[in-house]
């Protein structure tokens, strides 16, 4: 396969999202300067000064030693695979794809870059950038379910029409979505690629926020495997459940007092304070493990 060859079986695909079938070939077209008689579809030498990148983007970390060895390579090579824009206005071009290209570009010094010209409404342009990424740039799986709900929250697509826009079925992307409703420091897990997206599935079925907290700081302390996470969770589903009741309202300050220790403890801290002022700090735990991490911290 050569470099410019398109890839197929993407669900509508890239082909049909870009609805290029005047271009089925092409690395024979030929490379010429933009001009104002340009016609849509062919692919030009644009100046890097002209191209601004583009605001659907779903990658929003790029490696920068993996940069600098492709700036390199196009340093020596040129670049071989153009990027794709659209048009906006008085020679102006905007990213649909290849920003990671774009960049290394810049690095290698050139001032113009090939490019595939196409006409694309923003919706196209989202559609575009994020089946590009997913195929070529591999998104870790929270820039993944952040620019699924994008296409769902600004384009209007229901999960079944995301799915087959991605060549992916309605499960895939439900669990996709799902990974937005586990904590932050979870989220940042998975995004900095800390835990799998296995374990992710099984942080998902795990009921209540303390709990899932819990498994999440047992999995980095002890490198746990994604079975060994599994069973952990089966154990836990099957532990007695305790009635927990209900407390008043504490204020602001003491909220976010509650919420820090949480963070420091990787578990629902509860705090009780009376009217007079006086109360307690209760630290929930739900294995012995559990415990022994907590009296570590506390240095126990």
């Amino acid at each position: 396969m050569t470099s410019f060859q398109r890839k197929t079986g993407l669900g509508r695909g890239l082909s049909a999202l870009l609805d290029d079938s005047d271009a089925t070939h092409p690395q024979k077209q030929s490379v010429n300067p933009v001009t104002e008689s340009t016609q849509i579809g062919n692919i030009s030498h644009v100046n890097l000064t002209d191209i601004e990148t583009n605001p659907f983007q779903p990658r929003t970390e790029f490696d920068q030693v993996a940069l600098n060895e492709l700036a390199d390579s196009i340093k020596i090579q040129g670049l071989i695979q153009p990027v794709t824009v659209r048009k906006t206005a008085n020679n102006k071009y905007q990213l649909i794809s290849g920003e990671r290209r774009f960049r290394a570009s810049k690095l290698a010094g050139l001032t113009q870059i090939p490019a595939y010209i196409r006409s694309a409404n923003d919706q196209q342009m989202l559609e575009m950038a994020l089946i590009e990424n997913i195929q070529r740039e591999n998104l870790n799986a929270i820039e993944v379910a952040l620019s699924f709900q994008r296409m769902i929250d600004e384009v209007g697509l229901k999960q079944e029409q995301l799915g087959e826009r991605v060549g992916k079925n309605r499960t895939t992307v439900t669990n996709y979505l799902r990974l937005l409703k586990l904590p932050p420091a979870i989220q940042a897990s998975i995004r900095d690629h800390k835990i799998s997206m296995g374990h992710a599935r099984a942080l998902i079925s795990v009921d209540g926020v303390d709990k899932q907290l819990f498994i999440h700081q047992e999995i980095l302390d002890k490198n746990l495997s994604v079975r060994k996470v599994e069973e952990l969770v089966r154990n836990l589903q099957h532990a007695p459940k305790t009635e927990v009741p209900k407390e008043k309202a504490v204020s602001f300050q003491y909220k976010k007092l509650q919420d820090d220790l949480g963070s420091k403890f990787a578990t629902r801290v509860k705090l009780k304070v009376s009217q007079n002022g006086k109360g307690s700090i209760e630290i929930p735990f739900v294995s012995d493990d559990d415990l022994n991490r907590i009296l570590e911290l506390l240095d126990w």
